[in-house]
């Protein structure tokens, strides 16, 4: 693998805002090209293979599926095979199918059940091969009627429509109006007009109250009380605490029995995860996602490079670097409210102090930002760590079974 290139993702979601997969792609420092070399694309299914299959679990994001960019070369490589087809869909640009040899390779590829994405197509006058699974289509702002006419023939036939790119709610509406079937953006951090928590709900403060407590080391039995005020939350707890995500070796019975197994650290930790998932109102999951693996990703990449017991406060600024779309309040409401620790709100607050690069370098992951490099060099994490902790958080988050 290229030491130089970093794996930067896109979530792409249905017309009913779920998270359906990603579109992964390799960032290049210090290079101008706009397209990965052969070997670097083999490189990256090589990678991605190797973190996101389990030898006793298989593959590890359960249905979600994976957008990679390939070339001519690519096709007949070894490294495709390594990935799940019904769970890999390859990207060409229309100007590769001049070639029959290429032609040939898509057949066999969607033989064995592989995706073939096409990008660059002129949709209403080039005529589709039958082996293409997906077309990305780009729309302007509009007549949308015509534009859905134009897109009939498509919505009739078996090939899926990916919108890209769709950076506005605005966009995602146009999009399913005209019968895409995903849409690839920067969504995941915008909260959608009129559809965003308006401050915290019942149960967020009950959980606000309890990490207080906890952060406090208060009796436990104090804690459990406050917790029996809603019986949902306790349940849901132990739920998150007992997932394949913590792998645990013995199960949580109780909090009693989950304070003993992770100690008030560890269960600040979890509590915060509640708090983000608490949520009643209609904001879109991918925004909840997207605080979920952020805060897994800054954890994981702080647990080689700092003390013992601090890639918790990792985790937990992490998870609440988005509160004023996630938790419909600003920053300071989260600090007044919450006892997070002074390196944990100066992470928060200005990106500084001893955890702050580490969450501005998971968020610079999501935004495909130049800063992923001048980040991970100044905290000494080398892009191979950095893509690991990537991918291995986007597992985590999938193995909690939210």
């Amino acid at each position: 693998m290229s030491n130089e290139n970093f794996i930067v993702r896109e979530p792409l979601l249905d017309p009913k805002q779920r998270v359906v997969g990603y579109d992964l792609a390799w960032q290049e420092t210090g290079s101008d090209r706009m397209q990965a070399s052969d070997t670097e694309l083999n490189a990256l299914l090589n990678f991605v293979a190797e973190q996101l299959i389990s030898e006793k679990s298989g593959w590890l994001l359960g249905n979600k599926i994976l957008f990679l960019d390939a070339s001519p070369a690519l096709l007949t490589s070894s490294a495709i095979k390594r990935l799940p087809a019904r769970n890999t869909v390859l990207t060409l640009h229309s100007a590769d199918l001049a070639d029959p040899d290429i032609c040939s390779a898509l057949k066999t590829l969607r033989s064995d059940g592989y995706g073939i994405s096409l990008r660059g197509a002129d949709v209403m006058k080039q005529q589709l091969m039958p082996d293409i699974s997906h077309v990305e289509v780009r729309f302007s702002i509009g007549d949308f009627a015509v534009q859905a006419r134009r897109y009939a023939a498509l919505k009739k036939s078996s090939i899926r429509m990916l919108g890209r790119p769709v950076t506005t709610w605005q966009d995602y509406d146009a999009c399913a109006m005209l019968g895409l079937d995903a849409f690839v953006g920067k969504l995941h951090l915008t909260p959608r007009s009129g559809n965003s928590p308006k401050g915290l709900n019942p149960a967020q403060k009950i959980i606000v109250q309890i990490m207080n407590m906890v952060s406090q080391n208060e009796n436990i039995q104090q804690i459990e009380e406050v917790f029996k005020r809603d019986p949902g939350l306790s349940y849901q707890l132990l739920r998150f605490i007992n997932s394949a995500a913590f792998g645990l070796k013995t199960e949580a019975q109780s909090l009693r029995s989950a304070l003993a197994l992770l100690g008030y650290e560890a269960l600040f930790q979890w509590l915060s995860l509640l708090l983000a998932t608490a949520s009643s109102s209609g904001y879109s999951p991918v925004l909840m996602e997207t605080a979920i693996i952020r805060g897994r990703f800054a954890e994981l990449l702080g647990q080689r490079h700092l003390p013992k017991g601090e890639s918790e406060n990792l985790f937990v600024a992490g998870i609440f670097s988005l509160p004023d779309r996630l938790l419909g309040i600003s920053m300071e409401e989260v600090l007044d409210s919450i006892k997070l620790s002074a390196d944990v709100a100066e992470a928060l607050l200005m990106r500084d102090g001893p955890y702050g690069s580490y969450v501005a370098l998971a968020e610079a992951c999501e935004l495909n930002s130049p800063l992923i490099g001048p980040l991970s060099a100044s905290l000494k994490i080398s892009p191979t760590e950095v893509n690991a902790a990537h991918l291995s958080a986007r597992a985590w988050a999938e193995n909690l079974g939210i």
